[in-house]
């Protein structure tokens, strides 16, 4: 086959086969998407309506037994329908007698929340809790009924808050009567129709475009519905792919005649000439034939070796003058800590100063591992790498030119391949440098130093053994097809010394950014950052309304350690303490030695509720096992007091909350040490109570939000539990992103007769969360 048939059937195969595989792929993923989509969307729907339908069921019961439980039934009973919580109160005595029936309540049957999963006889009409109600004794004195209307408007609720169309069938036997429903005249029946071929587990399609599922009766969900949302697939899709296929299949022959036609004879000479410039010959050059697209590429190929070669020329006459220039650039990257900059800077420097195609800049990691920090032209080059990608280079020290370079502290040049086993790139010439800190000597360590700029980059300025080196520079393939010589080797070690300076003065300067931050014996944050990182904790909180705690911590009667058994065995304590302490935070937490034995927590996305929770475990990991002290028969027993402030609760800035946190742990050592206190809500704080609505949703994030206060009582055996006011119920964002699995409480804590508040009660919020932020790699512990 000719170079134009070859060319005409490659364009025709690469150009068809992937919009033939595409237009199938496209019809084949929008239908099974739209199909994932509308199933996960009739599944999130199913859950939420579960979810409501229990919590209404939830709500009743609590009706229910608020009136079981009251000396007065019957007037509890008028009141809690008065408060909207139920619809009717039915109560019977132990005989079955009905003796109590609100007025106006809903007509049977009812679906019984903790009935079977039988369906109704007949269309359900309201929704009953029924209790037992029982003397002091625990004799039983017959049952209370509390009910709530099942109507179109709870329909609709129903499918407001699931967004998805809702249909009660009429006793669920069957989907042929409809009770209530939210669907359209035009789709019901055929919607009616699928959803009595398919059980509550399944997902159909109608011909109309709608999927269908089925949900109920069942244990806790008394309802038989019928769930149903639109299909998203666009009409007509595979009918427009095909029209797209044929048409670009009749561009694609059109193209690749035209293209082979016009092409395969400039080509041909086109490629010889290039065979020839990439063998190192600048003088070749291609005959322009036309005027054409391809004889402008002749021609600009023509100019773009003329110029190439101009500019090797000129480059190698201008190398002496760019020598005399290192000296201030030297001092130019010597004034900046930007490492990844100063690297480019370097190595684009050294590649114009020797008229290199390719080069980089590797440095020793942790493991004896030289890796490219920054690079340019390798493209293509490494080894089983992308070529279209940025390259990978990996070389461990002591294999290949770059890993012996920085094992012997010698540098190398050559002419001959580089073995790619080993994952240098592959070049015909090649020149590397290494570079170590400067001022080291024959016991510096891995990234240790050298002499100064100008001697040998792997020895000292005295010639004594090679240092250690940070890491090598390395270039290769000079234009021109030539090796490198011994004055490029000079150039580079002077490129090489630069960068030794600039990642010698890079390291320094981040230990000793990170020395003014950090406490020295424990480890944790110091009292400068506090103060930036409650600024910015607080601007934070308060920018996405979230809670911030702030928790503060003082060892009890920690002099007396100091005392008894000396600083030395006090400053074990304090870093064994901060240690337990790092291992009950969460990563996006932030601990901070204030000074002495005081110490300071934040907790971002946290309420009062689960800082109680985070102060009753660190105390409990002191508490529980004694520090062990060197030298010492005993461990030595230490207790700890906690304060908490919580944003916005205390304070309106991270000043005012952290004075609060320290108010309340002056409280909490009041109150006899080894415990913690919660600050006093700001008297200035403006509160009212705002009525949550019956079947309340949860936030979806389930984040807390700053609000309506919620009681965290302590109970014996240390677990903190959390009550509502009467007759509102609790959020299921109350679970903090702190508490462990036996803090929650148990459901009959939100009974309509509270406990009386303990000694740390009153703590604000009714959640936890967390969120990303600073944090120091000695304090993240992920749980």
């Amino acid at each position: 086959m000719t170079l134009r048939g070859r060319l005409t059937a490659a364009f025709l195969v690469v150009v068809l086969g992937p919009v033939l595989l595409g237009a199938f792929f496209v019809a084949s993923i929008v239908t099974a998407v739209d199909r994932s989509r509308s199933t996960e969307r009739l599944a999130v729907a199913a859950s939420t309506v579960r979810t409501s339908v229990d919590a209404l069921c939830q709500q009743l019961r609590a009706t229910a037994d608020a009136v079981a439980l009251t000396p007065d039934p019957a007037g509890a009973a008028a009141q809690l329908v008065g408060r909207g919580l139920a619809a009717g109160v039915q109560i019977t005595d132990r005989s079955g007698r009905v003796s109590y029936a609100s007025p106006g309540a809903p007509s049977t049957p009812w679906g019984d929340c903790a009935g079977p999963a039988a369906a109704a006889p007949g269309p359900v009409r309201a929704l009953a809790a029924r209790v037992d109600r029982r003397d002091p004794a625990g004799a039983p004195l017959g049952t209370v009924v509390a009910v709530q209307l099942v109507d179109p408007a709870f329909v609709a609720r129903l499918a407001a808050v699931t967004g998805v169309a809702v249909t009660l069938l009429d006793g669920g036997a069957s989907a042929a009567r409809v009770t209530h429903t939210t669907e359209t005249r035009e789709v019901r029946d055929a919607v009616l129709a699928a959803a009595g071929t398919v059980d509550s587990a399944r997902v159909t399609e109608t011909s109309e475009g709608r999927y269908v599922r089925r949900i109920g009766p069942s244990v806790g969900q008394p309802l038989p519905l019928v769930l149903s949302v639109p299909s998203e697939r666009p009409r007509g899709l595979r009918a427009t792919l095909a029209g797209v296929v044929v048409l670009a299949g009749l561009l694609a022959v059109l193209t690749a005649w035209r293209l082979a036609r016009v092409t395969t004879r400039p080509l041909v000479e086109l490629a010889g000439a290039v065979d020839r410039v990439a063998q190192g010959d600048l003088t070749a050059r291609v005959p322009v034939r036309s005027r054409d697209e391809v004889g402008r590429l002749a021609a600009a190929f023509n100019r773009m070796t003329r110029e190439t070669g101009s500019y090797v020329a000129a480059l190698t006459s201008s190398r002496d003058q760019l020598r005399g220039h290192l000296a201030v650039l030297g001092d130019t990257l010597a004034s900046t800590h930007d490492l990844q900059r100063i690297l480019r800077v370097i190595l684009h420097s050294a590649i114009a100063a020797t008229g290199a195609r390719a080069g980089a800049v590797l440095l020793v990691e942790a493991g004896g591992v030289l890796v490219a920090q920054c690079t340019e032209g390798l493209e293509g080059r490494v080894p089983e790498g992308d070529p279209d990608g940025p390259p990978e280079l990996r070389v461990p020290v002591g294999d290949g030119v770059v890993g012996a370079v920085a094992a012997t502290g010698e540098p190398q040049r050559g002419r001959e391949p580089i073995d790619a086993t080993t994952g240098e790139p592959r070049c015909r010439t090649y020149v590397a440098v290494p570079f170590a800190a400067p001022g080291g000597g024959a016991n510096a360590t891995p990234g240790g130093p050298v002499g100064p700029v100008g001697t040998a980059p792997g020895t000292t300025e005295e010639g004594s053994a090679p240092a250690a080196a940070l890491g090598v520079l390395a270039l290769y393939d000079r234009l021109g097809a030539d090796e490198f010589d011994d004055d490029d080797l000079v150039t580079l070690r002077t490129f090489a010394g630069h960068a030794a300076v600039a990642v010698d003065n890079v390291r320094v300067h981040e230990e000793a950014q990170r020395l003014s931050l950090t406490d020295p014996l424990t480890g944790l944050w110091n009292y400068r950052y506090l103060r930036e990182s409650i600024r910015r904790e607080v601007e934070r909180a308060s920018r996405f309304g979230r809670m911030l705690s702030v928790l503060a911590l003082d060892l009890d009667r920690f002099k007396d350690v100091n005392d008894t058994y000396g600083h030395a065995a006090g400053d074990t304590v304090l870093a064994e303490f901060a240690r337990r302490m790092r291992g009950e935070i969460r990563e996006v937490d932030l601990a901070f030695r204030q000074g002495g034995e005081e110490f300071v927590l934040l907790l971002p996305e946290t309420d009062a509720r689960g800082a109680a929770i985070v102060a009753e475990r660190l105390g409990a990991a002191v508490r529980e096992t004694p520090i062990a002290v060197e030298a010492y028969a005993g461990p030595i027993v230490v207790t700890v007091s906690v304060g908490i402030a919580v944003f916005p609760d205390h304070g309106s800035t991270g000043r005012e909350v952290l004075e609060a946190a320290d108010d309340a742990l002056y409280a909490a050592k009041a109150a006899g040490r080894d415990t913690y206190r919660v600050a006093e809500l700001c008297p200035d704080v403006p509160t009212q109570e705002i009525p949550v609505p019956a079947g309340a949703v949860s936030p979806t994030d389930g984040l807390p939000r700053a609000g309506r206060p919620v009681q965290v009582i302590r109970e014996p055996g240390g677990h903190a539990r959390s009550e509502s006011a009467v007759g509102v119920p609790e959020s299921s964002s109350a679970g903090s992103a702190h508490a462990r699995p036996e803090a929650a409480g148990d459901p009959a804590d939100s009974a309509v007769d509270a406990a009386p508040a303990g000694p740390d009660a009153a703590l604000p919020g009714s959640g936890g969360g967390a969120s990303s932020g600073p944090h120091p790699p000695r304090q993240s512990r992920g749980r």
